[in-house]
């Protein structure tokens, strides 16, 4: 049967009615063709689980089910042929081994594997046990009613498969039945790949030197070996009983056992307490997200083992069995969602971009009158330079350039005005809350008492305060330079900065009246904060791959550079590279992102306070006072100047939330008394509100 026609009959099949247990049981056939015989065992799953309304009721069809089977002798002999029929086609080991691991030990590979799992429909005309797992048992549903099983309706099932007086047949150890088969080797494998894992370079160099030392995945391999052994060794000292799903009951541990199984278990957790070492090494020296996705797959194999070991020696191993078939299908359910994989193997990644920014962001945040004056004098050298970004932007609009170089070239030139402002040490009151807003989180842990909250509330008041001196900088000093450097190019060319046509343009984008000026404005919040995560993944990556390191001593560049010079120049990378990618990010997104948004039919475009300042000055000067006398240009004008404090609060607001969010999941900040600190900030704007204009010593 071709696979896409099994497909078909797939999808068929779920969207019809699903016939009754008669029905079911009368189309009951070993020697039916592959896809057949799975078709038939969806089918019986869809009528187990049955309308999902209540787990206890697909249960209770479980037993009707057995029921049936028990009262028809020569349908339970057809069942048993059926399942021998199953267990020669599909090895349940890849199932128990390698189910909701990733096959490929890279982040970027389980992501698309993971979106090809979601987009492609599976066939059930497949010998790979773990596909035809999915196929059967797709729903969360599903593990609540496998947990819900008893031992005793769980040995009535291994009855049902398996007839009393099976021969063990198809397993290598005499003693050992093919379920127990089938979980050694599932062990075993899940031990070599451990192991692998254990070895890998990318684990090993990382780990710290005690766990190195102790040489825990050396003897892995013997131990594993070791326990199945015992293991055979114990089962084949009592009578060989029939070889079903799931046994009913153990034989006693043996002393050799018991030493085995402990040793074993004392082995994988020496594993996995070498491999948690790895995190230390990436706290202080960088994340690597393959690297966390390659740890995270190491923890779960060595819980799957234990698992695994469970249902061989526990005093219950058939509800073990049933708890590991129903985390199968949890795992099956999350081996689906890409969001999941994004949220757990990239929360260090996101800890230490915040941790980061918020280093950057205590640098911000000013707590005295000499730094508030000290941030004001920056503020307007960063408004200065403003001056000549704005007057380089509508010169690049007057070369006519299509709308891609246009927006590259512009994209350069904010970027390059960005990156003198940062080597200037001037700054920008839009390109401090994203970074502001980690420092802020990092506050939150220590809430303990009413202490605490004081001392947030002041952080609070020193970044507000902080906030409104760099926007009063910036737009304070960047009007008159654009009136100044406007007034200058009228003397030097007898023209004014801006065409009639450009100077129209401004103030009918920038006017409150325009419905979408504050939404760009908005939107421009988000490039900030996307700027802030640019510059904490390029710090990382920097840390990371120890390229402050590779500058200093690689002998190539200290042959070019002379050895001092090499060293200052890794000194200097290494304390601007989080700005240099934060400002270049930043002036490219703002050139690029509305031309290319454009071309897609997104009109989108960016309203940052400082530049729009910048533009509505150099639109007022091109009108020039004459026609600001007429009120159709200064009311136009009013309405502009009306939008500023609002463009200004919506690029910080946004920006600062933004960052606030991520730093709170980042530094996994819960429970905190939210009311409390609010009620503590309402309390300090009605006892002391120019604390937040202005410090107060």
């Amino acid at each position: 049967m071709q696979a896409a026609a099994v497909r078909a009959r797939c999808i068929e099949r779920m969207a019809q009615p699903l016939p009754d247990l008669s029905t079911l049981l009368a189309t009951l056939n070993a020697q039916a063709p592959l896809a057949a015989r799975h078709l038939w065992l969806i089918d019986l799953m869809g009528w187990v689980r049955g309308d999902r309304v209540s787990a206890s009721s697909a249960v209770g069809r479980v037993q009707l089910l057995l029921d049936a089977l028990q009262a028809q002798p020569e349908l339970q002999a057809r069942l048993h042929q059926w399942w021998q029929v199953l267990q020669g086609t599909v090895d349940a080991t890849t199932l128990l081994a390698d189910y909701g691991f990733a096959p490929r030990h890279a982040f970027v590979s389980e992501c698309m594997e993971r979106l090809r799992h979601k987009l492609l429909p599976g066939t059930p005309e497949t010998t790979d046990a773990a596909e035809l797992f999915s196929l059967l048992l797709p729903t969360a549903f599903d593990a609540e009613w496998i947990a819900l099983l008893d031992e005793a309706t769980l040995v009535r099932i291994g009855d049902a498969l398996v007839p009393p007086t099976a021969a063990d047949g198809t397993s290598s150890d005499n003693s050992v039945s093919p379920w127990q088969h089938v979980l050694l080797d599932a062990i075993t494998y899940c031990a070599s790949q451990i192991r692998a894992a254990g070895f890998s370079p990318e684990v090993r160099l990382r780990m710290s030197a005690p766990a190195r030392e102790a040489q825990p995945f050396h003897a892995l391999a013997a131990d594993c070996d070791a326990f199945r052994a015992a293991y055979c060794a114990a089962r084949a000292q009592v009578p060989h009983e029939a070889a079903a799903l799931v046994a009913a009951s153990d034989p006693a541990l043996t002393p050799e056992l018991d030493a085995a199984v402990q040793q074993f278990k004392l082995r994988l957790e020496a594993c996995r307490s070498a491999a948690a070492t790895v995190y230390t090494h990436l706290d202080a020296h960088g994340i690597s997200v393959d690297l966390v996705f390659r740890l995270r797959q190491l923890r779960e194999r060595v819980l799957r083992v234990r698992a695994l070991l469970d249902c061989m020696v526990s005093g219950t191993p058939a509800l073990a069995s049933a708890r590991l078939f129903a985390h199968l299908v949890q795992v099956g359910q999350e081996r689906s969602s890409l969001r999941n994989l994004l949220a757990s193997n990239m929360s260090l990644l996101s800890a230490k971009v915040a941790e980061r920014s918020a280093e950057t962001g205590e640098h911000y945040i000013t707590r005295n009158k000499a730094e508030y004056a000290d941030m004001l004098r920056k503020a307007g050298g960063g408004g200065a330079a403003t001056a000549l970004t704005t007057w380089l932007k509508f010169l690049l609009g007057a070369l006519g350039l299509a709308a891609f170089w246009g927006g590259f070239w512009s994209g350069v030139m904010y970027a390059a005005s960005f990156v003198f402002i940062q080597l200037m040490h001037w700054t920008l009151a839009t390109k401090q809350p994203a970074m502001t807003a980690p420092a802020m989180a990092a506050k939150l842990k220590e809430l303990g008492s009413q202490n605490a909250v004081e001392e947030f509330v002041d952080e609070v008041t020193h970044l507000v305060r902080t906030q409104v001196a760099a926007v009063i900088g910036n737009v304070g000093l960047v009007t008159p330079c654009v009136l100044a450097l406007s007034a200058l190019i009228w003397l030097l060319s007898g023209r004014p900065m801006l065409t009639p046509a450009q100077a129209d343009y401004v103030l009918h984008s920038l006017s409150l009246l325009t419905p979408s000026t504050l939404f760009f404005a908005a939107f421009t919040g988000v490039l900030l904060f996307v700027s802030s995560l640019v510059a904490g993944w390029a710090e990382n990556f920097f840390v990371l791959h120890r390229l402050d390191s590779a500058m200093r001593y690689n002998p190539r560049i200290t042959a070019a550079l002379g050895a001092g010079r090499a060293g200052r120049w890794a000194s200097f990378m290494r304390d601007n590279i989080s700005g240099f990618a934060s400002n270049i990010s930043l002036g490219f997104m703002l050139g690029m992102l509305p031309p290319v948004l454009g071309f897609l039919g997104l009109g989108l475009e960016v309203r940052h306070v400082t530049l729009s300042t910048g533009q509505l000055a150099a639109a007022v000067a091109a009108y020039g006072l004459d026609a600001l006398r007429t009120p159709a240009v200064w009311q136009a004008a009013l309405w502009c100047v009306a939008a500023l404090p609002l463009i200004g609060a919506l690029n910080l607001l946004v920006s600062f939330f933004f960052a606030f969010r991520l730093a709170l999941r980042a530094h996994n900040v819960s429970g905190v008394d939210r009311k409390r600190i609010y009620r503590a900030i309402r309390s300090r704007l009605r006892q002391r509100p120019g604390s937040f204009l202005v410090p107060e010593a």
